[in-house]
């Protein structure tokens, strides 16, 4: 009789933890993670407007208050620089991995002067920019992405009409840019 409660018992934690795998799998295979939308958007290092209904990349935002953009980046070879600015009354970032782990978020209330200004770079290349930190930078928040791959949510709030035409300006100068360590004050290249 032992056996049998126990045979049933394995055969039960079997099942159970191979339904959790398959479900925990099923976005890596099935291609409908938000990274691999994201990616559909288009070119890395770009910021993509997310419209109210999904479109061919499967992604969309649903609240009729909120305006979203998206960037896709590689951050293996230089970091990224995410910069954005003007007079909206809120907005927030949040960037993840590319397995859609956030990392890292920040709102206007905790920014510095009100404005988006993020580095995001791998653990060795912030060492290397910590050791001489760019005046460029002096101002920026430093963030460290264990991973190379990854993306970043921007949002904005309208909450009336008269706000739209300013919430889309603060995502439309948003900018996702490579930022070359060792470059001058204020550049940065595109790949």
């Amino acid at each position: 009789m032992l056996k049998i409660v126990f045979t049933v018992i394995t055969g039960l934690v079997g099942a159970a933890l191979l339904h959790l795998i398959i479900i925990l799998a099923l976005p890596h295979f099935t291609g409908l993670d938000a990274y691999t939308g994201v990616l559909a958007k288009g070119d890395l290092n770009r910021f993509y407007g997310v419209g109210k209904r999904p479109d061919g990349s499967g992604l969309s935002d649903g609240d009729p208050f909120l305006q979203s953009a998206v960037c896709a980046f590689d951050i293996e070879d230089q970091p990224v620089r995410l910069v954005a600015g003007g007079d909206v009354p809120f907005w927030s970032l949040a960037i993840y991995d590319s397995s859609s782990n956030e990392v890292f978020s920040m709102n206007d209330r905790t920014s510095v002067d009100g404005g988006v200004d993020v580095l995001v770079a791998s653990p060795v290349a912030l060492t290397t920019l910590r050791k001489a930190l760019p005046e460029s930078l002096s101002q920026s928040i430093l963030v460290e992405m264990p991973r190379a791959e990854g993306y970043v949510v921007l949002r904005t709030l309208s909450p009336r009409k008269s706000l739209e035409d300013a919430a889309q300006a603060f995502l439309a100068g948003a900018t996702c840019d490579a930022f070359a360590i060792g470059a001058t004050p204020g550049a940065s290249s595109d790949q």
